[in-house]
């Protein structure tokens, strides 16, 4: 309950005159699920929370930190050439708050009066001062990297997103994006305390065309008074319709 309450300043009111913010991720659950959008933007009934990776997020901040390096000296990372990418870590002043996860690199759509908003993990800038979207992956599998999974789609998502909110904010964004994937190798014969990653980078070319009309269905959603119907395919509809089933 008292979770509840405090979450109440953070949802949803008609009539708000204050813009409203709308993570990256909660545009992702939107598109999940507009039910589970609505319970927990507009009612606060979200989805229950997740434990965090801990492991995941100590491969992001040494990554961030390896590029860091090479953004002050204006030189390329080793991935960069060995990938044949002529482009260099881009140095802006504001890169640690776009990428800081509760503020992160924000556009405010007028029309709707949402700030969209999301934490990149890295910018990269080209010879043609493009802007590349770049996101780092932990993983450890012993397929070959790629992005044809199913679970992967949301990468994608997340990338042109990304792309949407720093084309919007008037820069120059390219196409083209990048993810750096980190793949554990867990054949080793034993552990000796370390992990040997195999760092591999995979290019997307992305298309933001669908995030404006998604954030105009957003905000319709958001200002109906009527809560949308549980998505069949939706595990966390499926098991709120169990539970009351069962009362």
């Amino acid at each position: 309950m008292n979770k509840y309450k405090q979450r109440q300043g953070n949802l949803y009111q008609n009539g708000l005159e204050k813009p409203f913010s709308i993570s990256r991720s909660k545009i992702d659950l939107f598109l999940q699920c507009p039910r589970c959008f609505y319970l927990d933007r507009r009612l606060g009934l979200g989805r229950p929370s997740m434990p965090g990776w801990a492991l995941n997020s100590a491969v992001d901040a040494l990554l961030k930190k390896e590029f860091d390096l090479l953004r002050k000296k204006g030189e390329q990372h080793e991935l960069m050439k060995q990938y044949k990418i002529d482009a260099v870590p881009f140095p802006h002043p504001d890169i640690e708050e776009w990428r800081n996860n509760f503020v992160g690199k924000q556009y405010l759509h007028e029309s709707t009066n949402l700030l969209i908003f999301g934490a990149v993990d890295d910018v990269w800038v080209n010879k043609k001062d493009e802007l590349l979207i770049v996101d780092y992956k932990a993983t450890s599998t012993t397929k070959e990297i790629s992005l044809e999974d199913e679970y992967k789609q949301g990468y994608k998502r997340q990338m042109e997103i990304y792309q949407w909110i720093f084309r919007k904010s008037g820069f120059k964004v390219s196409q083209v994006g990048y993810f750096v994937f980190a793949n554990a190798d867990k054949n080793l014969p034993k552990f000796d305390g370390k992990l040997n990653f195999e760092v591999t980078l995979i290019l997307y070319k992305g298309d933001d065309s669908w995030v404006g009309p998604t954030i105009f269905a957003i905000k319709k959603c958001l200002d109906s008074d009527k809560i949308p119907d549980a998505d069949p395919d939706c595990e966390f509809c499926q098991y709120r319709r169990l539970i009351k089933d069962q009362e």
